[in-house]
């Protein structure tokens, strides 16, 4: 049984930094994993993907502020947010797929394509 658990969310002022990680266990090589995020009220949207060899898309959103990295060694997925600014303010998910068509999903589609998830871990930025 596959399973993704994220840690590392919290409450941070504006500008700080946060690193999420996202531990997965199981029978699953991972081609592509991406982290999610959702806030109140809103649908649940993509934020970074990275691939088994290394290419990665941000949203325009967290671009030069959040750097998305695999560690195939550790069996963990990290997110590093920094300059953290109250938008950032969501349940952030981790994502996962073994199937090699993952690289050709672009983040903003593939929400419901991903075969895994996480129970997610809140990001609460203030002002």
């Amino acid at each position: 049984q596959v399973q993704l658990v994220e840690s590392g969310g919290g409450s941070v002022q504006s500008g700080g930094s946060l690193r999420l990680s996202c531990r997965y266990s199981g029978a699953y090589i991972p081609s592509c994993m991406a982290w999610f995020r959702q806030a109140p009220g809103k649908e649940r949207e993509g934020v970074a993907r990275i691939t088994s060899d290394g290419f990665m898309t941000y949203a325009d959103s967290v671009k030069g502020r959040f750097t998305i990295s695999l560690d195939n060694d550790k069996n963990t997925l990290y997110l590093q947010m920094n300059s953290l600014k109250p938008e950032d303010t969501a349940m952030y998910y981790c994502a996962g797929d073994q199937r090699s068509g993952c690289r050709l999903w672009s983040l903003g589609d593939s929400l419901f394509l991903y075969n895994y998830w996480g129970q997610g871990t809140q990001v609460t930025v203030s002002s």
